[in-house]
């Protein structure tokens, strides 16, 4: 945890000790749980801290506005709770809402929220074509959030309903993104969003490189979509 610590500062993060214990005691429930249900194949701690909880947070360096403003964040397909749950622990004032498409997940991260004493976050079982067709989701986010392995194209699809006009989709992909991110223009601009900047970093210590995209909300999507389950992936935009 002092490791996550000095990760946290290189993105003007102050981790509390408070933090770095729900910090703590989130991967002691996550390596648990993955005993009996798949949440992650990376299990050592130190790896832990570095490619889930540091990497989640490292948005941060890049968006100056989540330390100060009580935004509205959507993690799209959360998993095991990757980046929604650290943003959370690291920026309490966020309200934040995890979704996921599979139950047992969702059970295990309502859990963790319980434990970790976590208020001003929601976990919702459900597919991301479904939720954004409902008048309390559908652009009412600030912010959509990613780390979702699917191509751009179909993800913007996903995400970018979500979000409110002016607001931001910010997919967390690997460092590799420009022939992904020419094929997903198309999507992006029918869904009624642009892209400003992409952001590269090199997690610490180790080799590993990590985009953020940053696609601002300019008009709004056609109801058209997202399309129904399935159609995304198979024919994406």
């Amino acid at each position: 945890m002092e490791k996550l610590k000095e990760y946290a500062l290189e993105y003007g993060i102050e981790l509390s000790s408070e933090q770095l214990g729900q910090f703590n005691n989130y991967y002691e429930m996550l390596i648990e749980k993955n005993k009996v249900m798949n949440l992650t194949a990376i299990t050592d701690k130190d790896e832990v801290v570095l490619k889930h909880f540091a990497d989640s947070i490292a948005i941060a360096k890049y968006l100056p506005e989540i330390f100060e403003k009580n935004l509205t964040v959507i993690d799209i397909g959360t998993g095991a709770g990757f980046p929604g749950i650290p943003l959370k622990i690291a920026f309490p004032q966020l309200e934040i809402t995890l979704l996921d498409s599979l139950n047992k997940r969702i059970l295990f991260l309502q859990d963790v929220i319980s434990k970790l004493g976590l208020t001003g976050i929601t976990a919702l079982h459900g597919r991301a074509e479904d939720f954004a067709r409902k008048s309390e989701f559908r652009e009412n986010f600030d912010i959509a959030v990613s780390r979702a392995v699917a191509n751009l194209s179909a993800l913007s699809e996903y995400c970018i309903p979500f979000v409110k006009l002016k607001g931001l989709f910010i997919p967390y992909k690997s460092g590799m993104i420009d022939e992904e991110l020419d094929a997903g223009k198309n999507a992006i601009k029918i869904l009624g969003g642009k892209t400003e900047c992409v952001e590269k970093l090199t997690l610490a210590d180790t080799d590993i490189s990590r985009s953020f995209i940053f696609i601002r909300k300019m008009n709004k999507t056609p109801k058209t979509y997202p399309r129904k389950a399935g159609t995304a992936a198979k024919n994406p935009l």
